[in-house]
């Protein structure tokens, strides 16, 4: 443990769905009693996976065992239910493991839940004295701490005002300023920085950056966000269904190793058939295919030139018609952080489907992308209002790559995703 600063081993965590029940009281004080002494249920199946789970049991974390060092900044990724903040909260000491071993080295401070550990009853000035106190710290230290903390959350005026009156994003601003600026080594941040703005993500995800980099912490980050867990941490590991399917102290490695995993959902053929057994049926607009063409309709026979103009071609069933319920594309990257996005509204303002099949296509320009990979997903919106889809389908996308680009790029200059063809023109009598 000299430069670790946790260490997990065998880390595993069940919970009972309902209550005990093996049929007579005898054999329910057995299970019980062999649970409390982290012993084998004596009433369990022999032969069995008892990570497999059945009605009785479900198995949160699976026998995971990882390492972090002093001022790592490490990245937990995995999809709804994967054991994500199962684990956090073990780490938090929230709650307790089944089995397994938890070492760890220096205090925490946890930011899991909107408002968690805050009294609803208090102002936000006197939760910050309550959260110094439990973390072990002294009043003169919270004192010299108070105004950097009351600056950063950006709540100067309802600072004294009790919190239960903050909406989400303020208690969010308030709880991660108090996190990152009390005496504690390790600094523990579930998804909850997604209820705040953009400027105050980036403020958080600057201020854990230096954190671990100017002050030696570690910092624990799980996020939906791969463009934030790249530009933050520095390893990761994949959480899949209680187990940790991959590690490394590649976080790029990490995050496309996630985003690419699902080949059902990424087709790398450059066109894309939608399983309507896969979709909701309250959808009014249904998908049926998307595809990327040559300019004349046909097929991709060769490889993608970005010197060259494409066609997406897009098929979906209007089941329902409504005027205001805008289809559209985004455009992103290997990261899948979005470039751009293109609905039918750009061109015709009144555009509205027919009931039945629906066919409609759009043009991808030349001298637009770079050598890259790219993705297209499918999305449909109500202007001003709210996203009507969830995030499952804009997860379903064909994949192309930008293989060929006869364009000379400047040496050294940075990355980019797109590189559009801009005219210029260098005296007021020529024309562009």
């Amino acid at each position: 443990m000299s430069n670790l600063a946790i260490k997990v081993e065998h880390l595993s965590k069940m919970y009972r769905l309902g209550e005990i029940n093996n049929g007579t009281l005898w054999q329910d004080i057995q299970t019980w009693a062999a649970i409390k002494r982290k012993k084998e249920d004596p009433h369990s199946k022999i032969g069995e996976d008892k990570y497999s789970g059945d009605k009785d049991h479900f198995w949160a974390l699976k026998d995971i065992s990882f390492d972090v060092k002093q001022g790592d900044r490490l990245g937990i990724i995995g999809k709804n239910g994967a054991g994500k903040s199962t684990l956090l909260k073990i780490l938090s000491r929230i709650t307790t493991p089944s089995e397994g071993i938890i070492k760890i080295k220096g205090k925490i401070a946890s930011l899991l839940e909107v408002g968690t550990g805050f009294h609803g009853e208090l102002s936000g000035r006197d939760n910050i004295y309550i959260n110094g106190a439990i973390l072990g710290m002294k009043k003169r230290r919270i004192d010299e701490l108070l105004d950097s903390i009351i600056d950063f959350s950006g709540i100067e005026k309802h600072i004294d005002t009790p919190v239960k009156r903050y909406s989400s994003g303020m208690y969010v601003r308030l709880a991660f300023a108090v996190a990152a600026h009390l005496d504690s080594d390790i600094l523990i941040a579930d998804e909850v920085l997604a209820v705040g703005d953009d400027e105050f993500q980036k403020k958080a995800l600057g201020k854990m950056q230096d954190l671990s980099t100017g002050e030696g912490k570690t910092v624990l980050f799980v996020s939906h966000n791969m463009v934030a867990v790249e530009n933050l941490c520095n390893c990761g590991i994949i959480l899949e269904k209680g187990r940790i399917l991959e590690i490394s102290n590649n976080i790029q490695k990490i995050t496309s190793y996630y985003l690419n995993k699902n080949i059902n959902n990424i087709n790398n053929t450059n066109n894309l058939k939608w399983n309507n057994n896969d979709l909701s049926n309250d959808l009014p607009y249904i998908p049926l295919s998307l595809e990327l063409l040559e300019e004349d309709g046909s097929e991709i026979n060769s490889d993608i030139s970005a010197d060259k103009n494409y066609i997406v071609k897009f098929v979906f069933n209007a089941k329902e018609i409504k005027p205001n319920l805008i289809p559209y594309f985004v455009f992103s990257s290997i990261s899948r952080e979005p470039i751009f996005y293109t609905c039918p509204q750009d061109i015709k303002k009144n555009y509205i489907p027919v009931p039945g099949i629906n066919t409609i296509y759009f043009k991808i320009p030349k001298d637009l992308f770079t050598i890259n990979e790219y993705y297209i997903s499918f999305g449909l919106y109500i202007p001003n209002i709210i996203s009507y889809i969830d995030h499952s389908l804009y997860n379903v996308a064909i994949k192309f790559s930008i293989s060929n680009i006869t364009r000379n790029h400047p040496q050294g200059m940075p990355e980019v995703s797109i590189s559009p063809d801009i005219k210029w023109k260098f005296s007021d009598n020529t024309a562009f």
